[in-house]
Order: structure tokens, then sequence, then C-alpha cells
């Protein structure tokens, strides 16, 4: 694990909040929807074409997804980007969560350009999200937190992305 990776898992540690899984305890659904709707804008001027969005996600800790479709992307793939209701904590994938082993298995499977890959990831940063890599979020969750039982075995985006 790189130190990036140390440093971001350290950051879902301290975002895990046991006695708040779906939302942590001082969140603001009004900040939240105001930050995705720039997102949401940010993007579609970006790539210059209307994304799909949804938001507010119920019984999640996911507050929503933005889309960039694939005829805006250069291969043809589209550009998923789920945003976290902690921490401001997003993840960018290429068509799906769990579509590919992470952005870089997507490149070099051809199905995501690194071009549109930075362009997104700077949009997230600049607009203060945390990037968050899909196959970090794919390590077994061993947090604090009771996550509920139809998750199965669960993992840090079952905790930060998932539905309870």
């Amino acid at each position: 694990m790189t130190e990036s990776e140390a440093d971001l898992l350290a950051l879902l540690r301290e975002l895990d909040d046991p006695e708040w899984l779906e939302w942590p305890q001082h969140y603001n659904r009004g900040e939240a929807a105001a930050l995705f709707g720039r997102l949401v804008t940010r993007l579609e001027g970006d790539f210059a074409a209307r994304c799909t969005a949804e938001q507010d996600t119920q019984d999640s800790s996911e507050y929503g997804r933005v889309v960039v479709p694939g005829d805006a992307t250069v291969c043809g793939t589209r550009i998923v980007v789920c945003v976290s209701k902690f921490g401001s904590l997003a993840l960018v994938c290429a068509d799906n969560p769990g579509a590919f082993l992470g952005t870089g298995d997507a490149q070099a499977e051809g199905e995501l350009d690194g071009a549109d890959l930075a362009k997104v990831n700077r949009a997230l940063v600049e607009l203060g999200y945390v990037v968050v890599a899909e196959e970090l979020l794919e390590l077994d969750y061993d947090g604090p937190s009771q996550l509920p039982r139809h998750v199965g075995r669960p993992s840090w985006w079952h905790r930060f992305f998932g539905i309870f």
C-alpha cells in the first residue's frame, strides 16, 4: 500500500462514526445539494454534454451519482461519479462501480481515457471532494460500525456508498 492509499484509508477510518451510518453527525443536506449541483454543472461544461444525475439517495450513505455519457468521452464508455454523504468522498468509475477493478484496469482495457479521467478528477478536487480509488474501497471493512447483515462481506464501499 502506498503512502497516499494509507492516508486515504486513515481518512476513511476517521470519517467512520458508529453512531451515524447513513450520514455524518453534522451533515447538511442543503450544502451537499449545492456542491453536487456545482459538480454536475462543472462536468457538463467540461465534457460539453448533458450529464444525468441522481441525488439525495434514500437509505444510503451515497448522496448521489453523476453520469458523463459515453458519447462525450474519448473511449465511448460512460464515466460514473459516486458522491458519499461522508467527508465529500467521491469515487470515479468507468461504466459502473464494479465494472472494472478500478480506473487503472479500465484504462488498460481501453475503456477510459487518461485525459477524461484527469478532467473528472480535477473537477472533483477543485470543488473540494476527496477522490478515493475503487480498489481501496473494495478492501474488507474493519471499522467500528455495525453494518447491516444483508451486506454480506462488507467493504469500505458498503460503508460510505452503500444502501442501508
